[in-house]
């Protein structure tokens, strides 16, 4: 697990040495296209209801309404992201994700089952990332686990860069029912390069998951004072300024595009920096400074800026997501080794769940105000949660993992 030793020293491997683990690269690959697969579905379904209804509030939803979903993978079967065969329940969580891409492709279908779809796709994914994370934790070093993450965030940012650049030139020839097709062509890749490359993990004890077994270990995290800081930070700040990035398309119209890209590349710069180029005692040091960087360059769309101009205040501001790393860090050395796919899970889909909060505040409050006077709202709330909170985070630093599982 990583070690809270300021003093220690830091190894950090390179990218290209992560690479070249086989299984690691393996789950690369496939989270990569499944990322860009993601990103193609999520602007053609945005820009089918956008077009079909005019509304920022279901515009917004069906960017990011999937994210309400993980949080009943995590309060219900989050547990499996553990179990003794996470191979074989990632490829079968490919098989459903890939299902539904085909299935949003079909033309005329009902916005109404086009959400319920979404819902559903949603609760799948929150398991999908809870047993690629735990997998992630296995395959490299306790040294690597951040640069690792970083990498896959790295990526995801760069990959969202293209997926939003890609799928507007392709909307100037394609129907969304066309990228939903695309969508699907990368998510069946991803599930052969995963089915190719990941292992069984032979080291896991049997488990039976199930509601009993999610309850308990959710419970226990959540009992914990330390963790709980930890997660409100990891959740709250982030999902407020995705729910500015949701106002994007109503705010900007078809420059909308522009801001998305510019969020994507922001994204990618912090975590490289953070992930590859600070030490542990930087990354711990620089996380409060970045929570506020994430929101504080919103305010400045008080003033309506033009299009150039928001682009540099998103761009600098998409850097702060950077601090889910040294968050995530310290989440996963307050963890024991039994759970920690279900914690990782329960985090990452806390996260997305906020972020579909985060969304449908913003289209609900843009429905009454306008999208330029709501962006300025959530970020300064944003602002708030980070300075109320910091104290408690700062309290974690002398908290140790909870004991129940063995150490290596």
């Amino acid at each position: 697990m990583p070690s809270d030793d300021t003093n220690a020293p830091d190894p950090r491997p390179g990218y290209c040495t992560l690479l070249r683990n086989r299984e690691f690269a393996g789950l690369y690959a496939g989270f990569t296209l499944t990322v860009g697969a993601s990103t193609l579905s999520g602007f053609a379904l945005g820009t089918l209801v956008d077009r079909s209804t005019g509304s920022p509030f279901l515009t917004a939803v069906s960017m990011y309404g999937a994210t309400f979903a993980t949080v009943l993978g995590a309060t219900t079967l989050m547990s499996v992201a553990d179990g003794s065969r996470p191979r074989r329940t990632l490829i079968a969580l490919q098989c459903v994700a890939l299902a539904g891409a085909c299935a949003q492709a079909v033309p005329g279908m009902p916005l109404a089952a086009r959400f319920a779809l979404l819902l559903l796709l949603g609760f799948f994914q929150s398991l999908n990332t809870g047993t690629r994370m735990g997998l992630l934790a296995e395959v490299v070093p306790a040294s690597a686990y951040v640069p690792a993450r970083s990498l896959m965030n790295i990526t995801a940012g760069g990959t969202s860069v293209l997926g939003f650049t890609l799928g507007a030139v392709l909307l100037r020839h394609l129907t969304p029912q066309g990228l939903f097709l695309a969508a699907g062509a990368l998510t069946a890749a991803a599930l052969a390069v995963t089915a190719a490359t990941v292992r069984e993990r032979s080291v896991r004890p049997p488990r039976r998951p199930g509601l009993r077994e999610t309850w308990t270990a959710n419970a226990a995290l959540l009992s914990r004072g330390g963790p709980r800081a930890l997660l409100l930070n990891l959740w709250v700040p982030n999902g407020l300024i995705v729910g500015c990035e949701a106002l994007f398309i109503p705010y900007a119209g078809e420059n909308a595009g522009v801001l998305l890209a510019a969020a994507s590349g922001g994204m990618l710069l912090g975590d490289l920096t953070v992930g590859r180029l600070l030490s542990a005692a930087w990354r711990r040091r620089c996380a409060f400074p970045l929570r506020l960087l994430l929101a504080a360059p919103y305010l400045l769309f008080a003033l309506h800026p033009p299009t150039p101009v928001a682009a540099v205040a998103v761009f600098v501001a998409s850097a702060g997501f950077a601090a889910t790393l040294p968050l995530q860090e310290r989440l996963l050395a307050l963890t024991s080794e039994q759970v920690r796919g279900q914690v990782q899970g329960v985090e990452s889909a806390g996260r997305m769940t906020w972020q579909g909060i985060g969304a449908a505040i913003a289209g609900a409050t843009a429905q009454v105000l306008s999208p330029t006077v709501t962006i300025t709202a959530l970020a300064a709330v944003s602002v708030c949660v980070t300075v109320a909170s910091r104290p408690y985070v700062d309290r974690t630093r002398a908290l140790k993992a909870a004991p129940g599982s063995p150490r290596r």
